[in-house]
């Protein structure tokens, strides 16, 4: 059985991940937050007075810990913020203990501790160090912990390069950890998020913040996806799931005018670069709304004409199809009755067998010897 008991030298603390999944083999922290939160305390665990950010804490293993200190607590995923909800409320901790910010925010005031967990995305941290560095001091302290499977070298020559010079700890438990001394004469080059390209035959620019997935050029499942879109039809509801940058929304809204278009995405910079990308197009105006969420628990059943969808095939750095058919489930459900979901994804996920005990009906509308397109009809 998965352990879920979390036992920092801050208390204790029942975890659960997100979403749930019968027969879960993965704890809801890792070695690198229990490292850490034990140097912290070994080396003297700062005022309950002390202004703390935790960055990218997956499901508030951090943010719980030292939550009588009511960090702010700053995330790029809706998931991990619902996470971290969930398991304050399983432990009885007050909401107001926490200060859950989106990864474009940062808080208003001087900070006295910043905790990093590293992101995949040597992107996100870029962008968050260059945010940083007004609200920090020589007297803040920063510690940065990770993987060492997911922590490249490059991470060390950023904080150096954009904060101060960095310390580094023994490994522990195949956890890294790093303490960063603030330079204050550093002089830095400008923020270079978000970025932006141009779509290939088309007049519009594809806006992309730092984590946005393939944000330096189109991908090859979304080139190939856009090669088969759907034909509109008038005023539709078409609900792009996982909706990144918002080029399928984009081309969609191209083709077909008249269609009302829903972004979703869990990644809070994958909806503002999609909104960013549609209003950069249509303007402001546009016929579309932009939502970060996990799920789709905020479309009532039955409220959809089409759903589109690229799916991730990763949670973090846990591969895996758990998340795509949780965006099926939620697709069949929003949809009408006639329907359809198309999908676009890699050939050897083998989506088409999880949607036909879905759907019943599936088609193949295309493939190449990498991914395939396919049709889902409900009813």
């Amino acid at each position: 059985m998965t352990e879920t008991r979390f036992n920092p030298p801050f208390g204790s603390y029942q975890l659960q991940r997100m979403p749930p999944r019968p027969r879960e083999t993965l704890r809801a922290w890792d070695a690198a937050d229990e490292y850490l939160l034990t140097h912290l305390d070994g080396t003297g665990a700062p005022p309950m007075s002390s202004r703390v950010l935790i960055l990218n804490d997956a499901f508030g293993a951090l943010s719980l810990a030292l939550h009588e200190y009511r960090p702010w607590s700053a995330s790029d995923s809706a998931l991990a913020q619902a996470a971290t909800r969930k398991n304050a409320q399983a432990n009885d901790i007050p909401h107001e203990n926490l200060r859950l910010l989106t990864s474009l925010e940062m808080p208003d005031a001087p900070l006295d501790l910043v905790l990093i967990k590293a992101p995949k995305t040597l992107a996100l941290l870029e962008y968050q160090l260059h945010r940083l560095r007004p609200l920090l001091s020589p007297a803040t302290r920063i510690l940065v912990a990770g993987m060492m499977k997911a922590l490249p070298g490059a991470v060390w020559k950023r904080l150096e390069s954009l904060l101060g010079p960095v310390q580094t700890f023994p490994g522990r438990k195949k956890a890294k950890l790093m303490e960063v001394q603030f330079g204050p004469g550093l002089v830095l080059p400008p923020n270079p998020y978000p970025t932006s390209y141009r779509l290939e035959n088309t007049p519009y620019r594809i806006i992309n913040h730092a984590n946005v997935f393939s944000r330096e050029k189109l991908d090859i499942g979304s080139r190939f996806f856009l090669q088969h879109l759907p034909e509109g039809r008038g005023e539709e509801e078409v609900l792009d799931l996982g909706c990144g940058n918002g080029v399928l929304a984009l081309m969609t809204l191209h083709r077909n005018p008249r269609a009302r278009i829903y972004c979703v995405d869990e990644s809070h910079m994958a909806v503002a670069s999609a909104r960013a990308t549609l209003e950069t197009a249509f303007g402001p105006e546009v016929r579309a709304e932009f939502h970060a969420a996990w799920n789709l628990d905020l479309f009532s059943s039955s409220s959809m004409d089409r759903v589109l969808c690229n799916p991730p095939f990763h949670q973090q750095h846990a591969v895996g199809d758990h998340i795509a058919r949780g965006m099926f489930r939620d697709a069949r459900r929003v949809l009408r009755e006639g329907g359809e979901l198309w999908v676009v994804g890699n050939r050897h996920l083998g989506y088409h067998q999880i949607l036909k005990r879905l759907f019943g009906h599936v088609e193949l509308i295309a493939s190449n010897p990498k991914f395939v397109v396919l049709r889902c009809l409900k009813g």
